[in-house]
């Protein structure tokens, strides 16, 4: 409990999850590292919104499928900030094709952005906190598909039950050098990748989302914050669902529903 973060690296923070994210950590306290893969004006927005908060913000491009030299980021941002407390994997990709239409190129660019990079690194923040030897946070943003497939995201499936994977055995292996290793799991969010964040959640109907609506950034972001945070000193290996009680539907039914007739007998 007595476990501070100061220095926090949030991947693919340049809108969406990982902007609310970096502003989070940077509101409980944290100097944020952004990164951004194709939109730098995105990441110094956010970087400008985290000095906002007091706090201070380095900004480095990303680029996940350019593995392992991607892991030179997480070093170069973790010097930059004097340190590494908090690492938050929230880079990817979205967006599949049914399994007999998916070519190997698509599914080395998918897997290769969302799970080979992320390995590399979920294990050069997990190395610099090793040396440190403060223990830390690793968190990684991955997806209700994590948990159950979609139709037409065979990549995309695969690549989060692999990073859900990988979370659960870091969190075996390396929570007794106190780092803890846990997921978020988000639903429908209003993000650029959903081609939604200029629309109001509330105001938009999703009948077969239990809560009536698609979440918000900050929704997930929360999550995180709390998980960065001393008070998840007991939660390790776990996979925190955020998603409006979506996959109690299924996630087909959840966002192919059109009506809220099932709410009734």
């Amino acid at each position: 409990m007595d476990f501070t973060p100061s220095k926090a690296i949030v991947t693919g923070s340049d809108s969406g999850i990982g902007r609310a994210s970096a502003i989070a950590l940077a509101r409980a306290g944290c100097d944020v590292g952004i990164t951004w893969h194709s939109d730098r004006e995105g990441a110094e927005e956010t970087a400008r919104m985290v000095r906002e908060q007091g706090r201070k913000a380095a900004v480095a491009q990303l680029d996940t499928t350019d593995a392992p030299a991607c892991g030179d980021v997480v070093e170069q941002l973790a010097q930059e900030l004097g340190g590494l407390d908090v690492f938050v994997n929230n880079a990817g990709i979205n967006g599949g094709t049914m399994f007999m239409d998916t070519d190997w190129d698509t599914w080395r660019g998918t897997v290769g952005a969302n799970l080979d990079g992320a390995f590399v690194c979920l294990q050069r923040a997990a190395r610099l906190m090793l040396d440190a030897g403060r223990g830390g946070r690793i968190i990684a943003v991955t997806s209700v598909h994590q948990e159950q497939p979609r139709v037409g995201s065979a990549a995309y499936d695969a690549s989060k039950h692999g990073l859900g994977g990988l979370i659960r055995t870091i969190a075996l292996e390396l929570a007794d050098r106190g780092i803890t290793a846990n997921a978020v799991l988000p639903g429908e969010i209003n993000t650029p990748m959903n081609d939604s964040e200029d629309q109001d959640p509330e105001a938009m109907d999703r009948p077969g989302i239990p809560v009536g609506r698609p979440g918000a950034p900050e929704e997930i972001a929360d999550v995180v914050a709390f998980l960065a945070s001393g008070a998840s000193s007991y939660v390790n290996g776990a996979s925190f669902v955020v998603d409006g009680g979506m996959l109690l539907m299924g996630p087909q039914a959840g966002s192919h529903l059109t009506s809220g007739d099932w709410r009734s007998l």
